[in-house]
């Protein structure tokens, strides 16, 4: 396998990172971050120019056929720069789900419309046990004759607030914890019987909570009764772009927290020479480089075809372990200013958290390859 990115990855790369650090800066990102605004309208614009919300998806539904490796080449500069856009929830959640089911005339329009920036989409797959698991999924779906009946809850919804449609996974038939009777639906956010909770996730993100009351759904905007593997592709790049992000943050955490170790000074020497500091910062090191061997080997067996649930199992339990670890050894050298709003560590920091604990955290998921030994 060749772990290098191709002359236009590292172009593609290298644009969005010069991009990012020309106009997201850490003060800027902050600034947006307390504002009123979800995302920067501006930057997303950018991102539709560069044609990075087609890039995941091939050119039969619009996109231009990019490859998960083609994610990892900008997962990495997002995670660097703490990007708070809704490209996950919208373009790899909600959009992806719409590309599978891309023969049905509702979720090709949308689609169209979130690949073009003028829509926002989430996916509404959470509710709160902490699994990427689709068979645990228990929001009721009944038939009605020419439409569908949803009643419950789901949790922590990214970019609901904002989303212009909702792609919901539901049950059809069975009780959680099969396979089976899943279904993928398409929901207005302002549908009658559609309840959202607004909040702000703990790393400055939009999300919500959404309940559903009797919602109606007509039968066209059902997009699939069988929805398990749809689901669970869809999670799975997830995962993958996800894990990029959080080696992005740990390889800025790594950089900061050595360039401070150099400048700060304790009994008139770089608190870097002393003993503790420095095999801490070689502990950051190696963390930092398992893990992005983790997520390149991964990258490409998924490109290749023959990436298991295993082997995505093995790359998120192992970066959220180790970006945990070089989050916490970051903070520890930087000392009480590692956790104040001021600075960006503590920020990676409650990144790493978030990703950890989304689509299931390294607990689960090392519960998960043990079980397949």
């Amino acid at each position: 396998m060749d772990f290098t990115f191709t002359d236009e990855q590292a172009m593609l790369r290298e644009s969005v990172s010069r991009y990012l650090h020309k106009h997201y800066t850490f003060a800027a990102r902050q600034a947006l971050v307390s504002s009123d605004r979800p995302y920067s309208a501006e930057v997303w614009q950018h991102f539709v120019d560069l044609g990075l919300l087609s890039l995941p998806f091939p050119e039969s539904v619009g996109g231009v056929g990019g490859s998960v490796v083609d994610l990892v080449a900008i997962g990495e500069p997002f995670g660097e720069h703490l990007l708070v856009e809704p490209y996950l929830a919208s373009v790899l959640l909600a959009g992806k789900a719409l590309a599978a089911t891309a023969d049905n005339v509702r979720a090709r329009d949308w689609l169209q419309r979130i690949l073009a920036g003028t829509a926002l989409g989430a996916f509404a797959h959470e509710e709160g046990n902490g699994t990427p698991d689709p068979a645990q999924v228990a929001l009721r779906c009944k038939g009605t004759g020419a439409a569908f009946q949803l009643d419950g809850e789901k949790r922590l919804v990214l970019g609901a607030a904002e989303a212009d449609v909702l792609v919901v996974t539901a049950r059809v038939e069975g009780e959680p914890g099969r396979r089976d009777g899943l279904a993928l639906l398409l929901v207005a956010p302002g549908a009658p019987g559609v309840r959202l909770t607004p909040f702000t996730t703990v790393d400055g993100r939009s999300a919500a909570h959404v309940a559903f009351d009797s919602v109606e759904v007509p039968a066209e905007d059902c997009l699939s009764t069988d929805a398990y593997a749809v689901i669970t592709s869809t999670v799975g790049d997830a995962l993958v772009s996800l894990s990029a992000e959080a080696v992005g943050a740990m390889g800025a955490l790594l950089r900061q927290t050595a360039e401070f170790a150099t400048t700060r000074r304790q009994f008139g020497v770089p608190i870097a020479t002393f003993q503790v500091v420095a095999h801490r910062l070689a502990d950051m090191k190696i963390d930092v480089t398992k893990a992005r061997a983790s997520l390149l080997y991964t990258a490409a067996l998924v490109e290749a075809g023959r990436a298991t649930p295993r082997d995505l199992s093995v790359l998120k339990a192992q970066v959220g372990r180790l970006g945990r670890s070089v989050a916490e050894a970051a903070v520890q050298t930087h000392g009480g200013i590692g956790t104040t709003d001021e600075l960006a560590i503590g920020h990676y920091l409650k990144r790493l958290l978030a990703i950890d604990a989304m689509f299931g955290d390294s607990d689960y998921h090392y519960r998960v390859v043990g079980a397949g030994a």
